[in-house]
């Protein structure tokens, strides 16, 4: 593929280890956001969807049947074995995973495995989702997957939607917290220019802004990709990682909203604790969010 016929990925989703699915519920809504009904994946594993209107969504993500989950890993099932790494590592709130969307994952797994990028076998699957309406509708999709080995607790996949679900979740993308949808994603690494490569191979795109916190990718849909070195991670949100050994490590989610003020409303209201920097609300990390979020206009 030459550098010219590319086309940067959309990001599709995010995931998000929980420790379980009802603490993750219970603070995902003291934020303000409306959360999908639970739904289970055939590999043991199980999910509670936060959509956004720029088509963007956040996959909190459960064990629902640890045997199962281990019994696939061992067969090579790529996502539940990089879910177990990360919760045997990082522990059980977190950021493991950033999806892009695909139209030909097979297509994907090539060039991935062409790169040197490819962190697996492919995945298929199909699995039931409940509706707001109460009906259910059945998803397939398929996963092409990618990782560095310099980076364990950090990794990538395309997904193809086969059969997509029924697309009017405009329920779903209704949040008390006005939330639109995702700016930008924030990974961090001492040194965020070793893993440039990898990152332009996933989004797809050549261009590349490095600064002196760190480095940033677009994706098509408009969501900045970050990778912040300590100082970045201090400046921008107050976190310290003087500690961090090397590789990427998810660390925040900087969300759009309408109105910051009434965002600033709702998390006061509801006992959030939050701190004002930069025309952003950022909420450090707790039990069943695993990574800061920060609000901005």
């Amino acid at each position: 593929m030459s550098a010219a016929s590319r086309t940067p990925r959309l990001l599709d989703h995010l995931v998000l280890p929980v420790i379980d699915l009802a603490t993750a519920r219970y603070r995902y809504e003291q934020l303000g956001f409306t959360v999908a009904a639970d739904a289970l994946h055939p590999f043991g594993t199980e999910n509670a969807c936060v959509f956004f209107a720029d088509k963007t969504y956040l996959e909190p993500l459960g064990i629902a049947q640890r045997e199962q989950c281990e019994a696939a890993a061992l067969a090579g099932n790529v996502f539940t074995g990089r879910d177990q790494a990360y919760r045997f590592r990082r522990g059980q709130d977190g950021f493991s995973a950033i999806v892009v969307s695909t139209d030909d994952a097979k297509a994907d797994h090539v060039r991935f495995q062409e790169r040197g990028i490819s962190a697996g076998d492919m995945l298929e699957f199909s699995r039931p989702m409940k509706l707001p309406d109460g009906s259910e509708a059945v998803g397939s999709f398929r996963l092409s997957f990618a990782a560095d080995l310099r980076a364990p607790d950090f990794f990538f996949f395309s997904c193809q939607r086969v059969k997509s679900l029924p697309s009017d979740r405009s329920a779903l993308e209704t949040h008390a917290n006005g939330v639109k949808g995702v700016a930008e994603v924030v990974l961090s690494e001492p040194n965020p220019t070793d893993f440039q490569y990898i990152l332009q191979e996933v989004v797809d795109e050549r261009e590349v802004s490095a600064h002196s916190f760190g480095m940033d990718i677009e994706t098509r849909n408009g969501v900045k990709i970050s990778v912040l070195n300590p100082a970045g991670m201090a400046g921008f949100f107050d976190k310290k990682t003087p500690g961090h050994s090397r590789g990427l490590r998810g660390r925040a989610i900087v969300f759009k909203v309408a109105d910051l003020a009434a965002t600033e409303q709702l998390l006061t209201a509801n006992a959030v604790s939050f701190i004002r920097k930069d025309n952003r609300l950022i909420v450090p990390e707790t039990p069943g969010q695993g990574v800061i979020f920060a609000f901005g206009e």
